[in-house]
């Protein structure tokens, strides 16, 4: 009966092996998670996810899997039944008057709806609409979907209607560790942490175990023995664009440059806006007067640097290519003579682009800065960014 589980498991990309599905079913056999709705969402998730970048897609499959009818599209029951639509509408869900609501009693609190739950399931053995008692649809039961009860589980239903459900089934709490969403500060730290190269410096102020027990047995007394602390020596250089169409993606900049600012003690942020020209900011006001030359950049931080750039990349190919092509100004080079001297100048280079990777090949601009970036472009996903760091690490 859960083989329909493991195959929308393959499907939705949760790399779960046979092993695991048997192990899975082991565990279910030896009575781990009979009842408890709870204890069986995560005997199934940690018998068959083994990272948690997979944890959404599992909560996916796993709606999918438990949620009986909905997975069913209306399409295929009216091919089914042949009954008008509107009429299958209008059943699927009971209205009640207030008087008839007001008489619809709850259970009496958490542990009483949760106790009843586990004897629904154990007694129930087939679907029902319409009902006050059972797990199904369109009723005045506390367990199901589409229906109204004070206090309820609701069990495949795509939203809240009226707000009533202390539980919820399906629910999907992890959207945020999925690989192929955009990041967040908690996943870009996690990302950016394969970056760091530790190196001790600074005073000799932290304890030493290893040194100490050394050298006590070594001597023959107590010889407490301290070392400088590890410190993250990595440097990095990023370059964010600013304004025009980077103006929808402002929230997950902040959120990369807080992260990274936390990750780092050598950061070095600078601002330029579609492409690096002869000039760049510190400030993202970019104030014509307080501009930094990007000559002066590249002579003050050595090829140990990291650089990373982070753009949509999306912008007039003259502006790339060609002398006075910049939007704002006139400029005397071209943008890419000054992208190809910076990844000349920092070897260890990386374009994070926001924009999802499929549609960077409508984009002529996108595809001229990622051959400049020789391919080192990813997207701004925890995948693509662990894949990125790799590269430059």
């Amino acid at each position: 009966m859960f083989l329909p589980f493991f195959e929308a498991l393959r499907k939705t990309g949760v790399p779960v092996s046979l092993r695991e599905y048997l192990t899975f079913l082991e565990a279910m056999a030896a009575g781990l998670a009979t009842y408890d709705v709870d204890a069986f969402y995560y005997l199934a998730r940690s018998a068959m996810v083994k990272d948690e970048r997979h944890i959404d897609r599992f909560d996916r499959a796993f709606s999918q899997a438990f949620k009986g009818l909905e997975a069913i599209t209306p399409e295929q029951v009216l091919d089914a039944i042949d009954l008008p639509a509107d009429w299958l509408a209008r059943l699927a869900e009971k209205h009640l008057t207030p008087e008839e609501r007001a008489e619809i009693q709850a259970l009496g609190g958490f542990d009483a709806l949760m106790e009843t739950l586990k004897k629904r399931l154990a007694e129930q053995q087939g679907r029902h609409q319409g009902g006050n008692k059972w797990i199904g649809t369109a009723g005045t039961s506390p367990f199901g979907a589409y229906g109204y009860n004070p206090e309820g589980v609701r069990i495949g239903q795509d939203r809240s209607r009226h707000q009533r459900a202390v539980k919820v089934w399906d629910k999907r709490e992890f959207r945020n560790l999925d690989d192929q969403i955009d990041l967040g500060t908690r996943n870009i730290k996690i990302a950016l942490r394969a970056l760091r190269k530790w190196a001790r410096d600074g005073a000799a102020q932290e304890f030493d175990l290893d040194g100490t027990i050394q050298s006590t047995a070594r001597n023959g007394w107590l010889d407490v023995q301290t070392r400088p602390e590890r410190r993250n020596a990595v440097k990095v250089l990023i370059f964010f664009d600013i304004g025009g169409s980077m103006d929808p993606y402002i929230r997950v900049m902040e959120e990369l440059f807080s992260a990274a600012r936390s990750e780092f003690k050598h950061l070095v942020p600078f601002y330029f806006h579609n492409c690096l020209y002869e000039g760049v900011w510190r400030d993202n006001a970019r104030r014509w007067d307080a501009q930094t030359p990007t000559w002066e950049v590249l002579r003050s931080y050595g090829p140990d640097y990291r650089c990373i750039f982070v753009g949509d990349a999306a912008m007039s190919p003259y502006e790339i290519l060609h002398p006075g092509g910049a939007n704002e100004h006139w400029n005397p080079e071209a943008g890419h003579v000054w992208l190809e001297r910076a990844c000349a100048q920092w070897p260890h280079h990386l374009w994070i682009n926001p924009v999802p990777e499929p549609h960077w090949k409508y984009t002529h601009s996108t595809r001229l800065i990622a051959d400049i970036f020789q391919n080192r472009m990813v997207p701004m996903t925890l995948e693509g960014l662990t894949r990125g760091i790799k590269e430059i690490r």
